[in-house]
């Protein structure tokens, strides 16, 4: 099965929304493209990206007057990392959020990312 390797993680709060992280986990990361859902459309980020020169492969979400184009096709690859979070959630520890403390459920992804 083919998936994508994990570059960086941030663990963050269960209330918190995933895009609020989103500069801290790209900033000083070689990358030409970033492939995100939905979630991540945001104007400050595509701007964000934009003005580090990285390709935006995010698709619109269905309340904009003006949809942003993107490149479907390209967008096709994200499943690479939708494969990886299933990976993970194979382990019932990680899934279940059984590591109470930050850096023993960081040390359990790293050690489930190294198995394949």
């Amino acid at each position: 099965m083919l998936w994508a390797n994990p570059l960086r993680w941030h663990l963050s709060a269960g209330h918190e929304a995933d895009i609020t992280h989103a500069p801290t986990l790209l900033d000083n990361l070689p990358a030409q493209t970033v492939i995100a859902d939905k979630g991540y459309d945001a104007d400050s980020l595509v701007e964000w990206l934009r003005q580090r020169h990285i390709g935006v492969v995010i698709p619109p979400r269905c309340h904009r007057k003006t949809p942003r184009s993107y490149d479907q096709w390209r967008y096709r690859a994200r499943n690479l990392v939708e494969r990886f979070f299933l990976h993970l959630k194979s382990f019932r520890r990680i899934a279940t959020r059984y590591e109470q403390l930050q850096h023993t459920f960081n040390a359990f992804i790293t050690i489930a990312a190294c198995i394949k």
